[in-house]
């Protein structure tokens, strides 16, 4: 009887030990599956900035050609910054392509987390070009309505 009850013991631990590598390994495939997804969220968003600035970059050149009494933008520039942009990320996709499948936990956090610090430092500079665009509206405005009156 006493065998029976050890026996009954060791069976109940290994049941409990299966239950509890389970949960932990259910708990790490869910995180891995949730980064996975974030990281791809990420890039999107970033692509969507980026792509933001691009057009807010050619609508303002597009004014500013209008009157040559303007200072001229660095519109190349400006267009190769967001074009690298771009290619950093294509290079990040390819990345989460590539690689994410088998990565380590640890490196997939350090992708998501370098992907949301450039997006922030985006962020304010879109919101600054998007600033700078409606003032630039706003003198066309002024100029168009002076010449006008004239």
């Amino acid at each position: 009887m006493d065998t029976y009850l050890t026996f009954g013991l060791v069976i109940l631990f290994i049941l409990l030990a299966i239950a509890l590598s389970g949960t932990y390994l259910l708990r790490r495939m869910t995180r891995r599956t949730s980064s996975l997804r974030s990281l791809l969220e990420l890039a999107d968003r970033l692509e969507a900035d980026l792509k933001s600035c691009r057009t807010r970059l050619q609508q303002a050149h597009a004014v500013m050609s209008l009157n040559p009494d303007l200072p001229a933008a660095s519109e190349q520039e400006a267009a190769h910054a967001v074009d690298a942009g771009l290619r950093a990320l294509l290079q990040q996709r390819i990345w989460i392509r590539d690689r994410a499948p088998t990565a380590t936990q640890a490196e997939l956090d350090h992708a998501t987390q370098a992907m949301e610090q450039t997006r922030q430092r985006l962020l304010p500079l879109l919101q600054a070009l998007g600033q700078a665009q409606s003032e630039l509206d706003s003198a066309m405005r002024e100029h168009i309505r002076q010449d006008s009156s004239s």
